[in-house]
């Protein structure tokens, strides 16, 4: 959360034509159509392509198949494109499609005549398959396509390109895909009280997937999750899954059924105020004021406190408190300031991650190490719940089951919190953002931090730079109507210049935002269609930063937070 335990992560405004994806429908294949791609499996080494900079080279491991993948590394300026031209029909439709793995990835085409498209995908330790497609113009008769990675971050994969369609008489790779074999390992991964989750395993060769609910079509997606919205409160459905590509859609999977809860809105949180404000407090002393709980001003409602440590064992965490770092600040102490704050109607929960957080939840057993130890801190010191601020990303299945398994343990009274970066939260396919839709039942807040960000694309499809009213309210805006309930959303920003490595706005700029989404006064350019009068408020790094600065971030947004209607 501070630049002293978190990275700063900047984002150049060139992310508009990246991220301004199209995702389009595939239509049925004919006879003639053959994948267009040469080398389409790189089994050629780099034959047919050409890579910027010399970021790319062909690798044995990982592959998605055959003995061959595109490994291609970004470094500085370089985003790491390697690119063919593809001779292709005019007047014609393709699917283009790629699997990949590693840092972010995007899959695009230029030349088309037409609209060129493109599709990305964050990080993945997997293989994942992009998929769009584009129709030529009346005189195209050769295309661009591009794979690309993102600046400073990790080398990402390719394989098994493909530019499927009418031939385009350029001696394509040939050998058109088969229909896909039924999905497996369909699961129910979060209800509320009208949706549920799905997901399921990947299906080799497919390019989408079609959600039944009792036998009728209900969505299509192209990753292997799905949520189903608009359904009646505590009702069951029976939900099965089809693959499908060029060739044709698959047999249905076998189903399962899915129960929607009880009641609407928010999950979890207990006796919460409508309106709250959280804080964390630094479990360190890195310049800002050192506090000890009883020190943390009474604005805040919710007071996270960071960070937890990870051990060695895989998925588990502890707490240690600096004792020495915080003046002679003791357990005994710190357990009491706990249960005073608790006594005030204060929430008192743990953080897990940060910068130099490495906690990995990969697995079920991972997932219940994690539940177990997290529990036993709040057994231990007295903890309401947990706040997830990984920096190095999530799983979202296994991170989805981990906190179902201490919602469990803990009931309905459990506060649980999400500190994602804007960049995690700007596409419901992101992990952080389907974890949160997944245990939206349970889940009591997202605070999203706006800052160390650069610029993002709002729900309208713009660009807007940090620093400003409308980069709040247009990416909040994103969460708002991606599925996250009002109550679930806050506002994260630094409580001073010295909190963050950039971001930091003055409070009535984070009032102005809150009074926009909240009751539609005071926007600036970007004004939502609709307002949202349960939005929870805001969080703040740090109370520690906030009491080096006169408090006058909790005294002027926590008051105003508190008023709002």
């Amino acid at each position: 959360m501070s630049p002293q335990r978190r990275s700063a992560r900047f984002w150049s405004g060139a992310v508009t034509a990246a991220l301004a994806l199209t995702f389009l429908g595939t239509g049925q294949a004919s006879a003639a159509d053959v994948n267009n791609a040469q080398n389409a499996g790189f089994e050629s080494g780099l034959g047919n392509w050409t890579c910027s900079a010399s970021s790319g080279t062909t690798v044995s491991s990982p592959v998605h198949s055959g003995s061959a993948a595109l490994k291609a590394t970004p470094a500085g300026q370089d985003d790491a494109q390697c690119s063919q031209t593809v001779a292709v029909r005019p007047g014609s439709t393709y699917t283009l499609s790629a699997w990949v793995q590693g840092g972010y990835a995007f899959l695009g085409v230029t030349g088309t005549g037409t609209t060129d498209v493109s599709t990305w995908t964050p990080d993945s330790s997997s293989w994942k398959q992009l998929s769009t497609s584009f129709t030529t113009g009346a005189s195209t008769t050769s295309v661009t396509v591009y794979t690309h990675g993102w600046y400073g971050q990790a080398a990402y994969y390719a394989d098994d390109v493909s530019v499927y369609g009418p031939d385009g008489g350029g001696g394509g790779s040939g050998g058109g895909p088969t229909v896909p074999a039924a999905p497996g390992g369909l699961t129910v991964s979060g209800t509320t009280s009208s949706s549920v989750s799905l997901a399921w395993n990947t299906v080799s060769g497919a390019t989408g997937y079609n959600v039944y609910r009792d036998g009728t079509k209900v969505t299509a997606v192209t990753g292997t999750s799905a949520t189903v919205t608009g359904l009646a409160a505590a009702t069951s459905y029976s939900f099965q899954v089809t693959a499908t590509n060029s060739a044709g859609e698959s047999a249905k999977s076998g189903a399962v059924t899915g129960r929607t809860a009880t009641s609407g809105g928010g999950g979890g949180g207990g006796t919460l105020p409508k309106h709250a404000v959280t804080g964390y407090w630094q479990n360190f002393n890195n310049g800002a004021t050192v506090q000890k709980l009883s020190d943390v001003s009474a604005q805040y409602d919710i007071i996270a406190v960071a960070f937890a440590d990870a051990t060695t064992t895989p998925g588990a965490v502890t707490f240690n408190l600096d004792s020495a770092g915080l003046g002679g600040y003791t357990v005994d102490q710190f357990k009491a300031d706990i249960k005073a704050k608790q006594a005030a109607g204060k929430k008192v929960i743990v953080s897990v991650g940060g910068q130099n957080g490495t906690v990995s939840v990969s697995d079920s057993t991972s997932a219940t190490n994690f539940a177990n130890s997290v529990y036993s801190l709040m057994q231990t010191y007295g903890f309401d719940g947990v706040d997830i601020d990984l920096e190095n990303g999530l799983n979202a299945t296994y991170m989805s089951q981990a906190l179902r398994a201490l919602s469990a343990k803990a009931g309905s009274s459990l506060i649980i919190t999400m500190a994602p970066q804007t960049i995690d939260m700007q596409s419901t396919s992101g992990s952080y953002f389907q974890t949160a839709l997944n245990i939206k039942d349970i889940l009591t807040v997202v605070n999203m931090q706006y800052y160390n960000s650069g610029s993002m694309l709002g729900c309208d499809g713009k660009v807007y730079s940090q620093g400003s009213v409308d980069f709040l309210t247009a990416l909040a805006c994103i969460q708002l109507e991606g599925g996250l309930a009002p109550s679930q959303v806050g506002l994260g920003l630094p409580a001073s210049t010295s909190a963050a490595g950039s971001g930091y706005v003055s409070p009535a700029v984070v009032n102005n935002a809150l009074d926009c989404l909240a009751k539609g006064t005071n926007c600036g350019s970007f004004k939502p269609s609709k307002t949202y009068p349960d939005l929870r408020g805001a969080m703040t790094w740090s109370t520690n930063w906030d009491a080096s600065a006169g408090s006058s971030w909790s005294g002027s947004v926590g008051a105003h937070v508190h008023a709002l209607p």
